[in-house]
């Protein structure tokens, strides 16, 4: 069964910080685009696969690598819940699987 893909507010949030910091960065959004796909294409993979990501000390919540990213998400029975897109170069005392 494929699941319905939802984002949190937080989710939402960081990852457009990760566009955003990229395109000043870069002075361009080719990376910003090219990250997104791959964040595209690994939440399809979830939908497909939801138990492909390691498994967290909270219940149904798991993490997804992504090159320096975590995708952080929630199983239910009908979705996938984003909790976070997570930069693995910051502190993990601010993220959602702490």
């Amino acid at each position: 069964m494929v699941r319905q893909i939802i984002w949190t507010e937080r989710a939402q949030k960081e990852r457009k910080e990760i566009f955003t910091f990229w395109n000043a960065h870069n002075k361009s959004s080719f990376y910003s685009r090219k990250l997104n796909e791959l964040i595209k294409e690994s939440l399809k993979l979830i939908c497909i696969h939801p138990f492909i990501g390691k498994p967290t000390t909270k219940e149904n919540v798991r993490v997804k690598i992504l090159k320096d990213y975590l995708i952080i998400y929630q199983i239910t029975a009908t979705e996938i819940i984003v909790l976070s897109i997570w930069d693995n170069r910051q502190s993990i005392e601010k993220s959602a699987i702490k």
